[in-house]
């Protein structure tokens, strides 16, 4: 190979070994926000379970075949709507026979009457039929009451969540027939240790977390039992919830129990970006990006405590943030 060949050659390769010039960002228009120190409420967080305020177990008054049954699990009743009917065909001949003996009894009643202005019968005789008359009417009362009870009502507004019984199955006082809840209204109840319940008063807005639900919700403590549990050594609480979609009787939750106020550094959560497992802040320095691995902690209100990764005193990308890249030029906006 002659030198002329070899000095072009090396001046090919020298060529392709440059190194291409990266594009230039656009400036991203942002806004920005001074981290500080700040004082939050911290919490402890109990689990607990979503019930009904308002549950019914139903069952008859007294005993008979069960005739028919109207309802089904799942289905909204009205108060007072009729559940089911039990076989009153036994009731019905008692009630027959009350009546015709007050029938009767009235009819005395009138007889005895005339006699007594005739002075055909003594006093004591008159007063004796009277009083007939009177258990005649106390025994038709006793047999329409227990006529009502062949007909199970519900209780309240409310959702049919169980039925224990069919037509044919003979119900007995005590023994459940359905189990109805009211749906509009629930609230969670929570075991509290002992160490936590002096921090709770009754109607204290606490923060509550239902999963299932789309954001945090806030209920007002109803109640607080008196004495804790020998077995566990807690107390329950209960906690009025706000009607929220997605909200079901059964449902687990969490409640943040406040236990003392400490600083933190803590910044807009909207400052925080995640990308797959990272959490990421922006920081505004000369008028550029710089991306900062972050560390999070607790959340309140918008705001959310920072752990590791930042300093109170400087400035973050609050709004803007999500298409940002190290290094690019910010335009910081009002």
């Amino acid at each position: 190979m002659g030198a002329g060949a070899a000095l072009i050659l090396l001046a090919g390769c020298h060529r392709h070994s440059e190194p291409v010039a990266a594009p230039l960002l656009p400036a991203a228009s942002v806004r920005v926000h001074t981290i500080t120190n700040a004082v939050r409420i911290a919490t402890e967080e109990v689990l607990g379970t979503v019930r009904p305020r308002l549950s019914a177990v139903i069952a008859a008054q007294i005993s008979g075949a069960l005739a028919t049954c109207e309802v089904v699990p799942g289905q909204a009743v009205k108060a007072g709507q009729l559940l089911a009917t039990l076989d009153a065909r036994e009731i019905q001949a008692r009630l027959d026979q009350a009546q015709a003996v007050r029938e009767q009894t009235r009819r005395d009643i009138a007889r005895f009457d005339r006699l007594l202005a005739q002075e055909a019968v003594t006093q004591q005789e008159y007063d004796a039929v009277k009083a007939r008359e009177r258990v005649a009417e106390a025994a038709v009362q006793e047999a329409q009451t227990m006529q009502g009870y062949t007909r199970i009502l519900a209780p309240f507004d409310g959702v049919i969540t169980r039925k224990l019984s069919d037509v044919g199955d003979l119900a007995t006082p005590g023994r459940p027939l359905f189990e109805m809840e009211n749906p509009a209204a629930l609230r969670l109840e929570a075991d509290v240790p002992e160490a936590l319940v002096a921090k709770i008063q009754l109607a204290d807005r606490l923060q509550v977390r239902i999963p299932a639900a789309p954001a945090s919700l806030e209920g007002a403590v109803a109640e607080i039992a008196p004495a804790a549990d020998p077995q566990s050594r807690t107390f329950r609480i209960k906690i009025d919830l706000p009607p929220a979609p997605g909200l079901r009787s059964g449902q687990f939750g969490r409640v943040a129990v406040p236990v003392a106020e400490v600083s933190a550094l803590g910044l807009p959560a909207a400052a925080v970006v995640q990308r797959g497992q990272l959490e990421i802040v922006f920081v505004a320095q000369e008028q550029r990006a710089r991306m900062r691995l972050v560390k999070t902690g607790k959340r309140w209100g918008d705001r959310i405590e920072i752990v590791a990764g930042l300093e109170a005193g400087e400035t973050v990308v609050v709004e803007g943030g999500e298409a940002l890249a190290d290094g690019q030029p910010l335009e910081v906006r009002p």
